[in-house]
């Protein structure tokens, strides 16, 4: 099935956090305080995302302080931390958002994501993912993690929703 026909009905992206939306670099200074960085470019994909009346949210197996921040920064109310049944979560969110699987993109970074990536309507990973996740997902980002990759599928799926309007 192609990316465009898998792409049409998805009215919700869960994405995973780390090598996702970050490079999957984890600062701890001598104090313990984490830190991460997060790509502007994902951010204002996300916004449009929710411009475009979709949504978006969040499963990391990490319980961040960060990700809280960031996600209230862009107003994302779906989180879900310390989550390694990543599968699991999709399914409860699923259930609780009243959406089919099939309406639901899932994107990740590495093996705790491929359950979910399987399981989804539309399964998404990035360049540098494993090559298990590769195999078995719909659609490659052409961006890395943390540089952009959660903006690249959400152009993708918008532009096949007749949605992308880049000069808003």
């Amino acid at each position: 099935m192609s990316f465009e026909t898998k792409a049409k009905p998805i009215c919700m992206i869960l994405s995973d956090v780390d090598g996702v939306l970050t490079d999957g670099t984890i600062e701890i200074d001598h104090q313990g305080n984490e830190s991460k960085r997060f790509s502007t470019v994902d951010g204002y994909g996300i916004r449009l995302w929710f411009q475009a009346g979709y949504s978006f949210g969040l499963i990391t197996g990490r319980r961040s302080e960060c990700v809280v921040h960031r996600a209230k920064d862009l107003g994302i109310e779906i989180i879900r931390l310390g989550t390694f049944a990543k599968r699991e979560a999709v399914e409860e969110i699923a259930a609780e958002y009243r959406l089919s699987l099939e309406q639901i993109a899932y994107i990740g970074d590495d093996l705790p994501d491929l359950p979910a990536i399987r399981v989804v309507g539309l399964g998404v990973t990035v360049p540098d993912a494993p090559n298990e996740l590769k195999t078995v997902a719909d659609y490659i980002t052409q961006r890395r993690g943390g540089y952009g990759a959660v903006r690249d599928l959400i152009e993708q799926i918008l532009k096949c929703h007749g949605k992308w309007h880049p000069f808003l």
